[in-house]
């Protein structure tokens, strides 16, 4: 018997389930023991659901393949035999509040990729070299849900993850004003080019949501722990714009930041290249060994060259210098797959069984 912990992937067939499949194959704590989608797709083998809509580059692996598909919806027939969920269900968002809240009482944790409860009072949004503190939230939570280890935790958009751990990683200088666009890859749509061929030599300058979550959660990410909640911080004011752009993998960031103090060049890279978190104290096992690398090139970063960096968990971060309006300004680079969805999903999970929050049924 494996003592790994058994975890079931919730939405599994779509591009995100596949990722978190793809991680999850021979991961050295977490086994997938359950695969759920919609009810159209309960009763088939996962290869058979998934058909010839298999996304990723390597194949289907072969522990996975076989496996049953569950409804998503039989709450107590998917949580039956897992320690808990990754969860990418594609519903609505009141309908994702409602059963990862199933869930939950079923004593089951759930790791959500779903934007649906980022903004819970008392589910903490959780990037793990930045805010692991935010975890201590899940106390409150689990009074309110009435539950002993069910619980809800989240990752954030994966648009702030280009941006987002710099101004982490310069906190002491307060930065105070941001502005950020993003050019944001197709598969953060779900799709790929044969799904999306309008996408090919296109721009579309609208995202839907994406604008208010690129400005917003940066600010949850930042906030603190009060009266059982999290209350979002005020600063930096952030503004963006987001940009769909035909790359399949990686989101670029081009930001300008204001800060209350003075830092030379030299300090802001060496705030970077040396920023770490929880998860390097920790060895988890997704977690980048280092997290922001600065390239001096000036043609750097480029998702040809850096959206893998750290096997896609790290930032990539270039380009710094000084400007005529803002203070500094940078171009960031992550991967919008791994650091920025099903990966991030699975460190914060691995910091959850870290911190003992996560544990065998």
């Amino acid at each position: 018997m494996s003592e790994k912990l058994r975890v079931a992937i919730l939405g599994a067939t779509g591009m995100v389930g596949q990722r978190f499949i793809m991680i999850l194959n021979n991961h050295p704590w977490f086994e997938v023991a359950t695969v759920a989608a919609s009810p159209r797709s309960a009763g088939k083998t996962y290869e058979e659901a998934v058909g010839d809509h298999w996304k990723m580059d390597d194949p289907i692996p072969e522990a996975v393949k076989n496996l049953v598909v569950k409804d998503v919806t039989d709450v107590k027939g998917v949580s039956a035999d897992v320690d808990f969920v990754l969860s990418a269900v594609n519903m609505s968002k009141d309908e994702i509040k409602k059963i990862e809240e199933e869930y939950a009482k079923t004593e089951t944790p759930v790791v959500s990729n779903n934007s649906a409860h980022r903004w819970t009072p008392d589910v903490p949004m959780i990037i793990p070299e930045i805010n692991p503190g935010h975890t201590d939230v899940i106390e409150f939570q689990k009074k309110r849900l009435g539950t002993q280890k069910g619980f809800i935790a989240v990752k954030p958009n994966c648009s702030i993850q280009s941006y987002t751990p710099a101004l982490a990683a310069w906190k002491e200088y307060e930065p105070y004003e941001v502005v950020a666009t993003t050019y944001q890859a197709i598969s953060g749509a779900g799709k790929n080019f044969n799904e999306w061929p309008e996408m090919v030599g296109n721009i579309i300058p609208f995202i839907s949501g994406e604008e208010e979550k690129s400005e917003q959660e940066p600010l949850r990410i930042f906030g603190h722990i009060e009266n059982g909640v999290i209350v979002p911080s005020t600063s930096p004011v952030i503004t963006t714009q987001c940009i769909r752009v035909p790359v399949l993998y990686g989101h670029t960031a081009a930001t300008f930041v204001r800060f209350k103090k003075d830092p030379t060049k030299e300090e802001l890279i060496e705030k970077l290249v040396n920023f770490a978190g929880k998860p390097q104290e920790l060895g988890l096992p997704s977690a980048p060994k280092q997290f922001i690398q600065y390239l001096e090139e000036d043609d750097r970063p480029q998702i040809a060259k850096d959206v893998y960096y750290e096997g896609g968990m790290g930032v990539s971060i270039g380009r710094l210098r000084k400007d005529t309006l803002y203070d500094w300004k940078f171009v960031g680079l992550s991967h919008n797959t791994l650091r920025g969805a099903a990966g991030g999903a699975v460190e914060c999970a691995e910091l959850l069984k870290a911190l003992g929050y996560i544990q065998a049924k």
